[in-house]
């Protein structure tokens, strides 16, 4: 990666606001888009519901095998290139979902979406972060985060009135609209080109390079992917099974929605107070909290009492805001900024892949057990991340 000349601070500003309507935007119309539009889809189409959530799954899957030659390419060329085409490529699959009059058709406009989540979400965000500013990306990074938290608070309510308005179908183009009319010219006015990088090596060389590093370095990759592995499994089967495993253990419908709502701001909170408090903090140590508060969270779950879990959605929320952000800088500071866009799509695909599977076995678990155990099999895996964040390194380790 080329050295990086120090961008102004009113600059950088503008820079993360103008990703962070982007990240908002993206995330509201792909990874949320499912849970306030897969039950309209259903009743409209008469697919069931695994059907349709399947769409998702198949995208999570798509995006994962895509993120690491996404990567390189920020890493060649920098960011904006790749964040426009990701809103091209939204447009493109919201507005075939939206026409879709058969399943295949269905599942293809969510693998065209896959490609854009690939290059549009945090993962492409941060690394083109990392290509405009090097070692000082961590605190826009943080930044980042913590706008792109708001994506559900505003976007469900949103997709909400569009398709009690509009019905699914002229949603989604709506959608795909405000990706033409909002993301793309946002990328395109405010995100600006990467300093020019050196000739790219060949896939080969680039194979021979990874596998000269150092055993030390591989061994730190592969304990950090396997942490953030861990992490998304465990988040992504609460934020898609949270209420009903609050049903199962024995609380009110009304409660459980409750207690829902308590995630979103608590999230917020965590990103919050890693971007005040947390910047003088190593990344290690931040990640060693919140997979903490996220285990003690998971526990406070199992004895089934509804005050209790108030508490419990708090702590977990407010370690996975605190995780979502040390995703991005713990790389950064472990590894340094040379090749981050390409290490960052390595660790993508590994936590996309789990993203994808984490709710169908999830599932399997509540229909052959119950919500207790697999409470238990997350506070395992919670576990198992936190003696992986142990081994971390609290000091800069670049190879």
């Amino acid at each position: 990666m080329p050295q990086t000349a120090p961008m102004p601070s009113v600059s950088r500003f503008r820079l993360v606001g103008a990703m962070g309507i982007g990240q908002i935007l993206a995330w509201s119309s792909t990874y949320y888009l499912p849970a306030v539009l897969a039950s309209p889809i259903t009743q409209a189409t008469g697919w069931s519901i695994t059907r349709v959530v399947m769409g998702l799954s198949l995208g999570l899957l798509v995006a994962g095998a895509c993120s690491p030659r996404v990567g390189r390419m920020i890493d060649r060329h920098g960011g904006r290139s790749t964040l426009a085409a990701s809103s091209i490529l939204m447009a493109l699959g919201l507005a075939l979902m939206g026409a879709a009059q058969h399943l295949p058709v269905y599942y293809l406009a969510w693998t065209i979406i896959g490609l854009a989540m690939a290059a549009g979400l945090y993962d492409a965000a941060f690394a083109t972060l990392g290509s405009l500013l090097g070692s000082a990306a961590r605190s826009s990074i943080s930044g980042l985060t913590l706008l792109g938290g708001f994506a559900s608070t505003l976007g469900w309510p949103l997709l909400a009135y569009l398709e009690h308005q509009l019905g699914w179908r002229d949603a989604c183009f709506v959608l795909a609209g405000a990706h033409l009319a909002v993301g793309l010219p946002i990328y395109l006015l405010f995100v600006p080109k990467a300093p020019t990088a050196p000739a790219p090596a060949s896939s080969r060389t680039q194979a021979n390079a990874e596998a000269g590093q150092p055993l030390a370095y591989r061994q730190l990759f592969l304990l950090l992917a396997l942490l953030l592995t861990l992490q998304s499994l465990v988040a992504s089967t609460v934020s898609v099974h949270l209420l009903d495993m609050l049903k199962l253990l024995g609380m009110a419908t009304a409660s459980a929605l409750a207690i829902g709502m308590i995630m979103g701001p608590a999230q917020v909170a965590g990103r919050i107070a890693e971007f005040t408090w947390g910047q003088g903090l190593h990344p290690t140590w931040a990640t060693r909290l919140g997979v903490l508060l996220c285990l003690v969270g998971i526990l406070l779950l199992v004895p089934a009492q509804a005050w209790l879990a108030f508490v419990a959605i708090a702590l977990y929320g407010a370690g996975n805001g605190i995780l979502t952000i040390t995703r991005g800088t713990l790389p950064l500071v472990l590894f340094g900024p040379t090749g981050y866009g390409a290490r960052m799509g390595l660790l993508a695909r590994p936590m996309l892949v789990a993203q994808a599977a984490g709710p169908i076995g999830a599932a399997m678990i509540l229909d052959a057990f119950s919500a207790e155990a697999l409470l238990m099999v997350l506070a395992s895996l919670a576990l198992a991340g936190l003696l992986a964040s142990s081994r971390l390194p609290t000091r800069e380790a670049g190879p």
